[in-house]
């Protein structure tokens, strides 16, 4: 495994991390938060695994490939929930989670 594609990872696993941070605080607040309630949770789930996830590789863990195959599962959901909504924190978030799907899934295939 390249340090390179860690790296790339890790990179990834942050600002999606920090995207669906964004996206959680900007769906609560929001005039009518009820229909949003499926985005935050998402949003905050997939916060949490992007953080393990880029720790565990930070930490060069053994059990980082599994992290990231579950990480990529959790951001392949939430951008498929963002991507419904059309307020703009909504989609940015849709895009970041997409790229750190497509980044796990390649570091866990190469590790």
């Amino acid at each position: 495994m390249t340090q390179d594609l860690y790296d790339r990872c890790i990179a990834a696993c942050n600002a999606c991390a920090t995207a669906c941070a964004r996206c959680a605080s900007a769906c609560l607040r929001e005039p009518d938060v009820n229909p949003m309630a499926a985005c935050i949770a998402l949003d905050m789930e997939c916060e949490a695994i992007c953080r393990l996830a880029a720790s565990s590789m930070a930490h060069g863990s053994a059990h980082a490939r599994a992290t990231c195959r579950l990480c990529a599962d959790v951001c392949s959901a939430c951008a498929d929930e963002c991507a419904r909504h059309d307020h703009d924190h909504c989609q940015a978030c849709a895009v970041a989670c997409r790229d750190c799907a497509q980044e796990c899934r390649a570091m866990a295939a190469a590790a």
